[in-house]
């Protein structure tokens, strides 16, 4: 992993040990008399439960990020990205002149966005560059959500390049004056959540200090990656009561204020509706776009002739507020299902969606929790083209989603879920789901039909997407093999 020439300074990242590991090495555990405790006595379940999976990816490191010899390192600067501070001057010291030249090109960068340039020199392949906010406590909220997004924003640039490990140095340096202990907080659970929905291909997170800073580390760690069922019992009564919602992003609760468009309007005032666009989507708000007369529209609404603009309008209104509450809701118990989840690329290089049509137990779930979590994990998702992968390989009658169902989300989803899907693959399928699947896409929903393609084994998907490009349950490989024979890669594509 390291290249050619690296110095004898660099650390492998494979010698050192992982959170797990260290707990033989930890004889203390967190002092708390649990028998006081809520938590213990109402037997709530903790929001960050025992995972050795997890705790075998992180690391806890005492020196300096410059030196791991990770995919990438993390370094925090100012939002002209020529701070001095002693992780960003090492990072410079070790990776030479080019990065200056580099970071002119990039023309600075915005507070809790992440930025990528190449290592040179260091034994990283790659740099990512990431601004933490000024803290002030009456803008302590502001604060909390920038932090967030610099964690967040880095660990998606991880995933979109397809790194496999990454070292974060404190992002949240003395000068910007953010207090350690906040901030590690938000940089535990924003990692955990991410862990938790897109981890898989993310072999080690380091997190790296320094002598001062590692006894907070280590304290906290325990409370987001407890390493037993016991040290998990232990921290729970010391886990904030704030935890974010389930991605670890801070809930604003000013934000669920409901603010009216005009006194004396005729919406439907029985359900509180949340503030729909957050910090993310500035523009999108009623003061960023160009309005025709509402007065008129709402004239037209009362007589029964809503136009397109203001029927979109408030299909656009309901979605952002399905969308609110997937991003707040607990949605752990959905994801444990493993019956939705993004792969790799077709030909074409669209993303893959995969849906597993056994692993959905329609009778046993909450299905309106299920329409969130699609709507949480596809929103990113179907910004640009991307194709789903349907197995229908092995369901049984209580894996079958009703009809009414995904006609409901068929109306709920914004514009972009139908527009920007360009191809459903429906393998293994039985004559009565072709049947049904037909008479669904002919009658209740449109657009749909002609982008259901229907295939029998696992050689005709090959055709459209690599083999190494997308993540088939066991199961499935099996039944194919049984049913139709082991498959010989084709170069063709089917598209």
């Amino acid at each position: 992993m390291d290249p050619l020439g690296a110095r004898s300074q660099f650390v492998d990242i494979q010698t050192l040990p992982t959170w797990q590991q260290q707990l033989d090495e930890d004889g203390e555990e967190p002092r708390q008399d649990q028998s006081d405790s809520p938590g213990s006595q109402l037997g709530f379940p903790s929001p960050f439960p025992f995972r050795p999976d997890l705790n075998r990816k992180i690391i806890l490191f005492t020196g300096d990020v410059a030196l791991l010899n990770c995919t990438a390192i993390i370094n925090t600067s100012n939002e002209s990205l020529n701070d001095k501070n002693p992780v960003s001057d090492s990072i410079h010291q070790l990776a030479g002149p080019e990065l200056k030249d580099e970071l002119l090109k990039l023309k600075g960068c915005r507070t809790g966005e992440a930025k990528l340039t190449k290592g040179f020199n260091l034994a990283a392949r790659f740099i990512i560059h990431t601004v933490g906010p000024k803290y002030k406590a009456k803008y302590r909220t502001a604060a909390e959500s920038s932090l967030f997004s610099c964690y967040r924003n880095i660990m998606q640039l991880v995933i979109e390049q397809s790194m496999v490990s990454v070292g974060f140095c404190v992002v949240n340096t003395t000068k910007r004056g953010y207090p350690l202990e906040e901030a590690t907080h938000i940089a535990f659970r924003t990692v955990r959540r991410f862990l938790e929905s897109h981890g898989n291909s993310i072999e080690a997170v380091v997190f790296a200090v320094s002598e001062t800073e590692e006894p907070v580390y280590k304290k906290l760690l325990r409370l987001y990656y407890p390493r037993s069922e016991d040290e998990e019992k232990a921290c729970l009564p010391l886990i904030p009561a704030d935890i974010g919602n389930s991605e670890g992003e801070p809930v604003v609760p000013e934000r669920q204020i409901r603010i009216a468009e005009k006194p004396g309007s005729l919406e439907d005032d029985s359900e509180e509706e949340s503030l729909e666009s957050d910090l993310g989507q500035v523009g999108n708000h009623a003061f960023a776009r160009m309005e025709g007369d509402v007065d008129k529209q709402r004239k037209l609404i009362l007589q029964g002739q809503m136009s397109e603009a203001a029927a979109q309008k408030q299909h656009q209104r309901n979605y952002n507020r399905w969308l609110c509450r997937a991003r707040a809701e607990d949605l752990s118990d959905i994801a444990a299902l493993k019956a939705l989840y993004q792969t790799g690329v077709d030909m074409c290089g669209r993303t893959v969606m995969v849906v597993v049509g056994r692993n959905i137990p329609v009778t046993l779930i909450d299905i309106e929790k299920a329409l969130l979590y699609f709507i949480h994990v596809m929103d990113h998702i179907t910004v640009k083209e991307y194709v789903m992968v349907y197995f229908h390989t092995l369901t049984g009658e209580h894996n079958h989603l009703d009809s009414d169902f995904l006609k409901n989300l068929y109306d709920i989803v914004d514009a972009k879920y139908k527009k920007n899907l360009k191809a459903f693959y429906f393998v293994h399928p039985t004559f009565r789901s072709k049947v049904s699947t037909w008479f669904f896409t002919t009658f209740s929903v449109s657009g749909m039909k002609d982008k259901v393609r229907y295939l029998d084994n696992l050689q005709q998907l090959f055709t459209c997407i690599k083999p190494e490009q997308i993540d088939i349950p066991p199961f499935v490989l099996e039944y194919d093999a049984r049913v139709n024979g082991p498959h010989h890669p084709s170069q063709s594509s089917g598209l």
